[in-house]
C-alpha cells in the first residue's frame, strides 16, 4: 500500500521578503518590527511583499530572541461580580493597545488555586503578573519568590507591602469613615453596619471606618448593630453578599430600637438589605436610610 506524502510548504522568511524586494533583510526586520527607520516608498514595498507571501511572524523563535513573549497574566479570585468583568475588560483593553497577549487564571478565592494560577502563569514565562485576589499568607509568599525571579508584580484590590510589588487599592478606611460622616450628617445616629468579614481586610478597614466616625461624634457603639460577622461565608457555595445583606438586615430590623441608618459593606450587600427593608413594608430612606459601596454599575438602576 503506497503512502501519500505530503509536503508541507516552506513558511516565508524575512531573507525571501528581502531577496524579492532587493533589500537587506535587517530593512525587512525593521518594517516587520516597527523598529528604525525606513523610506516610506521602501516601507509600502516590503509590506507589499509581506502582504503577498503571507508572512507571519515566529511568535516562539522572536520571544527566545528577546526573551520577552509579550503576555501578561491575570489572576482574578472570582469572575461572579461585575467588579471583575470590568477589571478583565480594561486589562484585556489596555495590553491589546500595547500589542500583548493576555492569559487570565480564576482561583475561585482558594489559596491553592492562587498558587496553580501563579505557576501556570509562571510557567508559560509571561513577561508579568497581575492579582486580584484576597490575602492568604501562603499565595502571598508564592508572589514574593515571583518578583525576586525578576517577573513583575501588581496587586489590585488590596494593601500589599513589598518593596517589590506595587499594589493599586482603595482607601477603605477613609471610605468606610465618609459613608457613615454622611449618614450623620443626615441626622442619624443609630446606623448598622452590615458585613464584618472577618477574613477580608479590606471590608474590615470600612468597619474601622465606620467605628472612626462614631467615635468622632461620640456616639455609643453598639455591638448589636454590627452583623455580618459570622454570615458572611462568601466562600460557601450559593452564600451571596446579597443573602448577607438580607439576613443581615432582617436581623437589625427585628432589633427593639432598630436603626435609622445602614452603612452596607458593598453595593450587593445594600441590594439585599434594601430587599429586607421593603419586605417589612419600610420606606427609604424614610423609615431606613442605606448606603453601599464600591458605585457597581447595578446601583445606577436601583430606586427606593
Amino acid at each position: 500500500m503506497k503512502k501519500k506524502i505530503v509536503l508541507k510548504k516552506k513558511q516565508t522568511t524575512l531573507s525571501d521578503i528581502a531577496t524579492t524586494v532587493g533589500v537587506a533583510p535587517m530593512t525587512v526586520s525593521r518594517v516587520v518590527n516597527q523598529n528604525g527607520y525606513v523610506s516610506e516608498e521602501t516601507r509600502n514595498r516590503v509590506l507589499s511583499v509581506v502582504k503577498e507571501l503571507n508572512y507571519r511572524r515566529n511568535g516562539l523563535a522572536r520571544s527566545l530572541k528577546r526573551q520577552r513573549t509579550d503576555t501578561i497574566g491575570l489572576v482574578l479570585g472570582d469572575i461572579s461580580n461585575p467588579y471583575s468583568t470590568e477589571l478583565a475588560r480594561a486589562v484585556r483593553e489596555a495590553a491589546t493597545a500595547k500589542n500583548y497577549n493576555l492569559f487570565i487564571c480564576i482561583s475561585e478565592h482558594s489559596a491553592a488555586e492562587d498558587i496553580a494560577a501563579f505557576e501556570s502563569l509562571t510557567s508559560h514565562s509571561v513577561d508579568g503578573l497581575i492579582v486580584a485576589t484576597r490575602a492568604n499568607d501562603s499565595g502571598d509568599e508564592y508572589l514574593k519568590s515571583i518578583v525576586e525571579n525578576n517577573v513583575p508584580v501588581v496587586v489590585i484590590g488590596r494593601d500589599f507591602f513589598h518593596e517589590q510589588i506595587d499594589y493599586i487599592s482603595a482607601d477603605n478606611l477613609h471610605g468606610g469613615f465618609e459613608a457613615t460622616q454622611h449618614l450623620i450628617d443626615l441626622g442619624h445616629r443609630r446606623i448598622g453596619f452590615i458585613g464584618a468579614t472577618l477574613e477580608n481586610e479590606s471590608k474590615l478597614k470600612r468597619l474601622q471606618g465606620y467605628l472612626n466616625a462614631l467615635e468622632k461624634h461620640a456616639i455609643e457603639i453598639d455591638e448589636r448593630l454590627i452583623t455580618g460577622r459570622r454570615e458572611a461565608r462568601t466562600g460557601v457555595p450559593g452564600y451571596s453578599t446579597e443573602k448577607i445583606g438580607y439576613e443581615g438586615m432582617k436581623r437589625l430590623l427585628s432589633l427593639p430600637n432598630r436603626p435609622t441608618a445602614i452603612f452596607a459593606r458593598n453595593d450587593f450587600t445594600a441590594i439585599g438589605a434594601m430587599t429586607a427593608v421593603k419586605e417589612a413594608g419600610l420606606r427609604i430612606p424614610q423609615d431606613v436610610a442605606v448606603i453601599g459601596f464600591d458605585d457597581i454599575p447595578l446601583a445606577v438602576h436601583m430606586s427606593p
